[in-house]
């Protein structure tokens, strides 16, 4: 939220303040006229001060609620029917000032990335906390069942090799009771059809993952590639 949503409705706010007491003073000196007008004017301030700082806190509490960052890109490079290959680049981990990409070999029709969600309240969500996520696999997935049964499979484990901070996830479970800001703990997963040279990000929202086309070839995949 831009500083002026909570700094101007202070500032009315000051001023309706003081002039509603000068409208009180001016009662008490005798000068009734002056005072209801004072009185009146300081109201309609504090008026217009708390309608500007309940828009403010609609406008945080959308942004909060509607808050989502990226968290993968995925390339598709077609090697042969139903065989893809797919450059994942996740964000570049802290520290370092290039994203990290791995190439992996998928078979199927669409792609799937799947991920481990922490989940907060609503309130907290305003307070400023977002949802905690853990890329978990990457997949390839069949449109018809009876190929998704019997046809060459792959999936690839995303899960760090190594725990870094504190993990948010396995407190959350183990003590959640004590954690009233937590609403859930849950895996999420996005999917979308794949295409030679289609390309897609992958966001976290605050209720999980979302994925978007994000060239041509990707919108052409995701509008005609559902079947």
């Amino acid at each position: 939220m831009v500083w002026w949503w909570w700094i101007l409705p202070a500032l009315v706010g000051l001023i309706g303040v003081a002039i509603l007491l000068g409208g009180f003073g001016a009662m008490f000196r005798g000068k009734p006229g002056k005072g209801l007008f004072g009185t009146l004017a300081g109201a309609l301030f504090l008026a217009v001060a708390a309608a500007a700082a309940l828009l403010g806190l609609n406008v945080q509490t959308y942004n909060r609620l509607t808050y989502e960052r990226p968290v993968a890109t995925l390339e598709l490079k077609q090697k042969g029917p139903r065989l893809y290959d797919a450059a994942l680049s996740l964000p570049a981990p802290e520290g370092q000032a290039s994203a990290v990409t791995r190439t992996y070999e998928i078979h199927g029709d669409e792609w799937r990335v799947e991920a481990r969600v922490l989940k907060w309240k609503g309130w907290a969500n305003v307070l400023g906390l977002d949802s905690q996520y853990q890329l978990d696999r990457l997949s390839g997935r069949y449109e018809d069942t009876e190929s998704e049964l019997h046809a060459e499979r792959s999936v690839y484990d995303l899960r760090p090799t190594q725990q870094g901070g504190l993990d948010a996830w396995t407190l959350a479970r183990k003590h959640k009771k004590y954690a009233p800001m937590v609403d859930a703990l849950y895996g999420s997963g996005a999917s979308m059809p794949m295409a030679d040279g289609a390309k897609y990000e992958v966001w976290i929202t605050q209720s999980g993952l979302i994925a978007r086309p994000v060239n041509p070839q990707a919108e052409q995949a995701s509008t005609s590639g559902w079947r």
